[in-house]
């Protein structure tokens, strides 16, 4: 894939991260790749974090996903993009490809379904608040797994839903309380607050 469009912009042979992209409408525009760190729908962006370290996060606006038919990308996501350094940063000038085989693509909603948001329709389904602790968590990956407090059992807690709750930073062993969804790939916890 990757000499396919690197080819189509100007035939180079270049392989890596960070590769000058002749035939851009910017010249000091470079190949990247990475993963999509998080991407916030609601403000029209996010960072995707390079596989090159020292080259950082890369923000990408959501107006280079359009020739994708795509508003936003999910965390985990793979992204092949030329980016140029701006003011802040670095900033993704054009999407190349997106690779969703390791993302978290958020639950779809059912057409005809009210525009109320995903997590409004999960939090219906979800079970009263219970006791649960922090396994771990990763916030470049975007998530982690808290214990349930009545049998250890794993589950899923997205960054996205600490954020709601106003929970910036989180520790392994912490204590909190969550409303749990049961899905097929395991337990969510939709809401999570700090214990009284």
């Amino acid at each position: 894939m990757r000499n396919e469009v690197i080819s189509a912009l100007g035939g180079t042979e270049q392989e890596g991260t960070g590769g000058n992209a002749p035939g851009t409408a910017d010249p000091s525009a470079r190949l990247y790749t990475g993963v999509v760190k998080w991407f916030d729908m609601t403000r029209g962006f996010g960072f995707v974090v390079a596989d090159d370290a020292s080259v950082g996060d890369i923000l990408v606006h959501f107006s280079v996903l359009r020739p994708h038919g795509r508003r936003s990308v999910p965390e985990g996501a793979r992204i092949e993009c030329l980016a140029s350094v701006r003011d802040r940063g670095l900033q993704a000038s054009e999407i190349l490809s997106i690779d969703l085989t390791d993302a978290i693509e958020p639950p779809i909603r059912p057409r005809g379904e009210a525009a109320r948001g995903d997590a409004a329709a999960l939090i219906e389904q979800a079970g009263p608040f219970e006791p649960v602790t922090v396994k771990w968590f990763n916030r470049l990956k975007g998530y982690g797994f808290l214990l349930r407090g009545n049998d250890d059992s794993d589950v899923f807690v997205h960054i996205e839903t600490l954020r709601r709750a106003g929970i910036e930073e989180i520790e392994p062993g912490q204590a909190f309380r969550a409303r749990i969804v049961e899905r097929d790939k395991g337990p969510l916890a939709v809401i999570v607050e700090y214990e009284d």
